[in-house]
């Protein structure tokens, strides 16, 4: 069922009024907020929602529908509105807007049904929509993914990324929307209203870029109609807005970004103008068509155990490799995505095994990366992003905001450590293992073998939430059968004793340099108890504790990375409240090229300084 053609514009203009009047009432009652961005795209909004988009207002999560990605998250008063518009959200918790018991914060969340990804911090709605457009393309659906941005976050270099790969990957069912009001939080944006510079930009980005007013209703609809209707290359509409729109004391005027209306004259002054707005005898506009409801794939068994010999050398980082291959050729949700590095992180293999079709190649562009990797887990993908350990501090916002989400991401980093040898300090991820352990959700995860590596990777993919894996450059022998077990959260004591005299904990390539201590000390009479803790968060602190209790409280972490926020930390933090403290070895000044061996001595992390800590506890 539609409505006339004759009195659709009138219905949508009086649902963007109303937009317009929720998003002032909840922003005055919060006494916070951003009221004015939001009445510039409430005529966008209203016509996306309750004239294009294809959704069922009582399930947001419906494997069909369209998807809508609201970048420029301050406008969430106007999100929230949309959807009390369509029935699922009541008006009166619209009043609750920003308070500690109510799910409509500030800046949207996924503890919303209708939120894919949390947004706010901008630049990253257009990354994430590209994961989404790309998982219709995986699961073959014609659903279609709308991203509303605004002219101010589009300085941030992670929408360009996101325009390149976009056009690259031909996604003509992404449709980018900039709200186009010319000003930012502190002034004007770098473009103003100059709507041929922006088209210029989109369009040698291999865009469909369009300009329309933003607040002409048959422009927008004719807009929409043409980008649902363009093939090949996704489309940008340049929405020509006004900030505060339909607030004579605030429409076009500066100072009013993250300002909510005062309560009284102020507010009520407000809601008058635009209660006279309205458009009389307007028919109502009927609740959005429901897309049929897709079939749901069986998920698989279990996966093959790891089919490596015992003392077998191969890098950790190629065993990753070979496990996502194997996972993707068993379960259609697995899909791996690169940032030009597939041949050293051997995610390759992925491509070359696997369905090539779930392997998606960002170039050198990790933001888009992990940001698509965020639309895709939002929409039931499992991806695994994958690069240098060093790179994804580049894409650390969008890491934030995969914890925030508590998206089903699992990513890779490889090349971790002095250990990578002569490439030098700026490959050597020596801060990864922190910066994935500061966000309190993500498993963080670092394999000494390839049958641990095998087992972990499969263990990520099974483990809802996101997750972190350090591989290592170096080959390493494989020292675990294939029937050996990790749990997320667990270690492997790989030595011990009644006589320990200490506990040297490791990790990666530091868990052989232990076990060569190993064997120096017991010949000296002087055993120690080596721990593998190949789970660094979650970690298993009542055996570090039972560990350090049978060791003579004697407890030494040796790790290939700085000494902040690593190993040493969350053993330390672990056996605090144990009364039990800890030496650490860790790289500890910045380090210069040289072979692995080399360097791994230099910088305080081989046997011989594992040795000479244990003895001097003597």
């Amino acid at each position: 069922m539609s409505i006339s053609t004759s009195s659709r514009v009138p219905a949508l203009r009086n649902i963007a009024t109303r937009l317009r009047i929720e998003s002032v009432l909840a922003t005055t009652e919060s006494a916070s907020g951003h009221p004015s961005t939001c009445c510039s795209a409430a005529d966008i909004v209203a016509a996306l929602f309750f004239a294009e988009m294809r959704f069922d207002p009582k399930n947001p999560q419906l494997a069909t529908a369209d998807r809508f990605v609201l970048s420029k998250g301050h406008a969430a008063p106007l999100l929230y509105a949309a959807w009390a518009e369509a029935g699922f959200v009541a008006r009166r918790d619209l009043l609750n807007l920003r308070k500690i018991d109510s799910d409509l914060e500030g800046h949207p969340t996924p503890r919303l049904p209708f939120v894919d990804v949390a947004t706010g911090s901008l630049g990253q709605g257009l990354c994430a929509g590209i994961g989404i457009a790309l998982n219709a393309r995986r699961i073959g659906a014609d659903y279609r993914t709308y991203v509303l941005m605004g002219d101010g976050e589009s300085a941030e270099g992670s929408v360009w990324e996101a325009a390149s790969v976009a056009a690259y990957e031909k996604l003509d069912s992404l449709c980018a929307i900039v709200d186009v009001n010319a000003l930012g939080q502190s002034g004007p944006t770098q473009l103003e209203h100059d709507m041929e510079a922006h088209r210029v930009r989109w369009d040698a980005f291999g865009w469909n870029a369009l300009v329309i007013d933003g607040h002409d209703m048959p422009a927008i609809l004719a807009a929409l109609d043409t980008a649902r209707a363009t093939k090949g290359r996704p489309t940008a509409l340049l929405a020509r807005t006004l900030k505060g729109k339909g607030i004579s004391f605030v429409e076009g005027k500066n100072g009013w970004h993250g300002k909510a209306l005062k309560k009284g004259e102020e507010c009520d002054k407000a809601i008058a103008e635009l209660t006279a707005q309205f458009i009389n005898d307007a028919e109502d506009v009927p609740v959005p068509s429901l897309p049929e409801a897709p079939k749901v794939p069986a998920v698989p068994g279990l996966v093959a155990a790891p089919a490596y010999a015992l003392g077998e050398l191969i890098a950790t980082r190629e065993a990753y490799g070979d496990a996502i291959a194997k996972l993707g050729a068993q379960d259609a949700r697995i899909v791996a995505l690169d940032a030009d590095v597939k041949n050293s992180t051997f995610s390759d293999k992925f491509e070359q095994r696997a369905d090539k079709t779930r392997f998606y190649q960002n170039f050198i562009a990790e933001q888009v990366m992990v940001g698509a990797a965020m639309g895709l887990a939002s929409r039931g993908a499992i991806p695994f992003p994958s690069t240098f350990a060093a790179f994804l501090t580049r894409a650390y916002d969008f890491i934030r905001m995969a914890a925030i989400s508590n998206l089903n991401i699992k990513m890779a980093g490889s090349h971790a450590g002095v250990s990578i040898g002569e490439d030098g300090p700026s490959q050597m991820a020596l801060e990864d293992l922190a910066m994935m352990r500061a966000q309190p959700n993500i498993a963080v995860l670092y394999p000494c073998d390839a049958v641990s590596t095998d087992r972990l990777v499969a263990a990520m993919a099974a483990t809802p939430g996101p997750a972190y894996m350090r591989t290592s450059r170096p080959k390493t022998p494989v020292i675990y059968g294939p029937d050996e077990q990790f749990p997320i959260g667990g270690l492997k004591v790989l030595r011990s004793s009644e006589a320990d005299v200490a506990t040297v904990i490791g990790a990666g390539i530091t868990v052989f340099e232990a076990l060569k201590a190993y064997d120096q000390l017991k010949a000296e009479g002087l055993p120690i108890r080596v721990v593998d803790l190949y789970s660094v968060q979650p970690v298993d602190a009542a055996a570090l504790v039972a560990c350090a209790k049978a060791s003579g409280g004697r407890l030494i972490t040796v790790e290939d990375h700085y000494a902040a926020g690593g190993i040493g930390d969350a053993v330390a933090s672990a056996v605090a409240s144990a009364g039990f403290t800890v030496t650490r070895l860790a790289v500890r000044e910045i380090p210069r090229s040289g072979t692995p061996e080399e360097l791994v001595d230099r910088y305080g992390i081989s046997a011989r300084h594992i040795v000479a800590a244990v003895r001097a506890g003597k």
